[in-house]
């Protein structure tokens, strides 16, 4: 199984919505590994870790976050692969 790394910044009202704690969850649940943080410019980066359909999985879900997000635009840089392990929230 092919495993793929993907780095987004969210764009929109994307903080304050519990994004973070969502995107988490989101990815755990589809076998995602990475991890989420607000910027302070009032984005949110995410990167996710895993197969691929999972990942492009969450990739979707990026794009619409959860309700009460306002999603504009998404800026997607594919990355190596780390071997990454668990979903955290960064600070």
């Amino acid at each position: 199984m092919e495993r793929v790394r993907s780095r987004v910044i969210v764009h929109g009202v994307v903080q304050g919505v519990f994004f973070r704690d969502t995107c988490r969850r989101t990815a755990l649940d589809h076998g995602v590994s990475g991890w989420v943080r607000n910027l302070p410019d009032g984005t949110v980066e995410a990167v996710f870790e895993g197969p691929a359909a999972a990942v492009a999985r969450m990739l979707d879900w990026a794009h619409r976050g959860p309700s009460g997000a306002d999603v504009t635009r998404v800026q997607l840089h594919e990355e190596q692969p780390e071997a990454l392990e668990g979903f955290e929230i960064r600070a």
